[in-house]
């Protein structure tokens, strides 16, 4: 587990780079052709961690229910972000993973409750939710790449 959590590590590295390169102005402009920005992109990383990996195992999530709402899975950019929000999504973006690796080594996830995602692949344990979640950051990665060239 502490490889995929290396991956996912560097991923979200390589995010708050992005994140730390662009203005607010930058991070909220939907670029032509996209239905989101820079900023939702990495909050919904966040958020889709946090679904996958805790909701799904029965436990709490670090994020507030608003959060979850704004950026979840089926959302898009309705409004800008702050930039409190932004320096929030910063935040999390380690402190999630640094408590998910906390649960882990304490061995809190006990139960998985099965997900089929929209790829087709079923999530059955806590450690396909960490592999699909990978994949997924990858995903919005590569998302985040193509805007850059639109801003």
């Amino acid at each position: 587990m502490k490889e995929k959590l290396r991956i996912t590590h560097v991923n979200r590295k390589l995010m708050k780079k992005i994140l730390d390169s662009y203005s607010l102005e930058a991070l909220n402009t939907v670029p032509e052709g996209f239905s989101n920005n820079l900023i939702w992109n990495v909050a919904h990383v966040v958020v889709t961690q946090q679904l996958l990996v805790y909701k799904l195992s029965g436990l709490p999530m670090m994020l507030d229910e608003e959060m979850v709402e704004t950026y979840r899975k089926g959302t898009k950019t309705e409004r800008d972000a702050t930039q409190e929000e932004v320096d929030k999504v910063k935040e999390l973006l380690f402190a999630t993973l640094d408590q998910t690796e906390k649960d882990i080594e304490a061995g809190v996830f006990k139960k998985y409750t099965e997900y089929p995602t929209s790829t087709g692949f079923v999530l059955e344990t806590i450690e396909d939710a960490m592999d699909f979640n990978n994949f997924h950051e990858g995903i919005h990665l590569g998302y985040i790449l193509a805007m850059k060239k639109g801003l």
